[in-house]
């Protein structure tokens, strides 16, 4: 090969001008620029991308980087015990990369704000060595051109980066990450690459902008939940909101207070597989709700992407089959352990690793039952039991020879069995993001107790009303209690990041 020919298969590299790193001692400045860097990269990409499908030339290789923040610490800081977050384990170096800054301002600011203040340090704002891909660099709803894209004589990814799945991994929320020599410790739970990706795929499975999540989620397995709370949404903002400043549904429909009909947004030709519904309210302490079907499958995909807008609590509202005879149809359960055989996060979460209730939303939990049933103390007992759930990937289970999966129910001292509500609670712990489950009581499978259709037709218009009430309810509850409150040390690790 001559020396000519070696130089053509050589890259050429256009990048914008690397970013020194920069101290902040001002957590909204170093946010700022922050945002800075990050809009100069995707602008670059996008600008590059353009240029590609114009000319058609293909030899130049065009890159940019995700901005970082990076600390340096040489000694130990004096903290408050009581708080979950905002400090690192110990001295060395940490970083982090950051995508989408002007969506995460606020949690970004808040976190490098507790940073510097907790080890009095400055932090440094500069590019990192992560590359941007270009699926990531167009804003939401872009429209990209793949038919010229189809026409260049290159593959786009010997152009631009893409997706690398080494980069969009759960290495660092799972706690197996393991730097390289040199290499800074995580600052954050999630690599921008790994946020972006989840961003983009909120959009996908539930037709809304995740701008949209509220930092309090209900799920729920059925449809009636989520015409209950449709229904329920839209008479708040006819009569000025009650506190809510608009609600969205799919198609980024917007109503807002005053209103009955969608000010902006288009209705989606058929819904998406996980539908969301957002009451939204000042600082997104309003209540998002996500029809996830049935299954663990879904739980688990839902909540892996949710969990990177970093929300406050998640609960799961939904069905459940009863387990004891003493149980009636439409009771509660609030779940204070849970029996894992959905089998989806056995890689990530061994069944071993125990789930805790979490104090702060159990008490919400039992004094919205409360509230709306107008029921206290021991009379309480009638109509809600708390225990252990049992969460299992097999709809059919009752077809089977009943004797052994009846036998391990027992010895669990199980009340209830869905196929979610142990993988939400799992994926919580998983992500430090507090849970909860209540559950009602549709059905008796064990006793012969099936609900026959006029049954179940009055069932529901009963029971889903008082039982999505007090989900909203126990929401509110949780709202009310400032955010280091409700993150759990439990949910903590030896070896943390410090952001939330």
């Amino acid at each position: 090969m001559t020396e000519l020919s070696q130089a053509r298969t050589i890259p050429i590299f256009a990048t914008p001008e690397a970013s020194p790193g920069l101290l902040f001692n001002d957590a909204q400045a170093a946010v700022a620029e922050l945002r800075r860097l990050y809009e100069r990269a995707v602008a670059f990409l996008r600008e590059g991308f353009e240029t590609v499908l114009a000319t058609g030339e293909t030899a130049v290789r065009y890159r940019a980087y995700y901005p970082r923040v990076f600390l340096v610490t040489d000694s130990h800081a004096r903290i408050d015990s009581r708080l979950a977050f905002g400090h690192v384990p110990g001295p060395g170096s940490y970083a982090a990369t950051v995508t989408r800054p002007d969506f995460f301002e606020k949690y970004l600011s808040e976190q490098i704000a507790l940073l510097m203040r907790n080890h009095g340090q400055p932090v440094s704002i500069g590019d990192s060595g992560t590359p941007i891909p270009l699926h990531f660099a167009f804003p939401e709803g872009s429209y990209v051109d793949g038919a010229s894209a189809e026409k260049l004589d290159k593959p786009l990814r010997d152009i631009f980066d893409v997706p690398d799945l080494a980069s969009t991994d759960d290495r660092i929320v799972n706690g197996n990450y393991d730097p390289l020599p040199g290499e800074p410790m995580p600052l954050a739970p999630f690599t921008a690459q790994r946020v972006d990706y989840s961003l983009h795929r909120l959009t996908h499975y539930t037709a809304t902008s995740p701008s949209h999540f509220q930092n309090y989620v209900l799920f729920t397995n059925y449809q009636f939940y989520i015409d209950e709370f449709c229904m329920m949404a839209r008479e708040w903002m006819a009569e000025g909101g009650k506190g809510y400043t608009a609600f969205v549904e799919p198609g980024n429909l917007v109503t807002l207070p005053g209103s009955r009909e969608p000010a902006g947004g288009m209705a989606p030709l058929r819904l998406p597989q996980m539908p969301a519904y957002h009451l939204k309210r000042e600082r997104d302490a309003g209540i998002t709700m996500v029809n996830i079907g049935v299954g663990p499958s879904n739980a688990k995909t839902i909540t892996d992407h949710i969990a990177v807008l970093r929300p406050h609590a998640w609960l799961m509202l939904g069905h459940c089959a009863g387990l004891r005879n003493s149980q009636e149809l439409g009771d509660y359960v609030l779940a204070h352990a849970y029996v894992r055989e959905d089998h989806v996060l056995d890689a990530d979460l061994p069944v071993w690793v125990p789930i805790p209730p979490l104090a702060e939303v159990q008490v919400a939990l039992e004094e919205a039952v409360a509230e709306i049933t107008g029921l206290s103390g021991y009379e309480l007992k009638k109509i809600m039991r708390t225990g252990t759930v049992a969460t299992i990937d097999n709809r059919n289970w009752e077809l089977r020879d009943q004797t052994e999966p009846v036998e391990r129910l027992s010895r669990s001292r199980a009340i209830a069995l869905d196929m979610e509500s142990a993988t939400i609670a799992a994926n919580g712990f998983r992500f430090r993001v507090p849970y909860g489950t209540l559950l009602c009581v549709s059905d008796k499978p064990l006793h012969g107790e099936l609900k026959l259709p006029g049954m179940a037709t009055d069932f529901y218009k009963r029971q889903v009303a008082q039982h999505l009430r007090i989900g909203i309810r126990a929401m509110e509850k949780l709202a009310e209690m400032p955010p280091e409150r409700l993150h759990s040390r439990k949910l903590r690790s030896f070896f943390e990041t410090a952001f939330q």
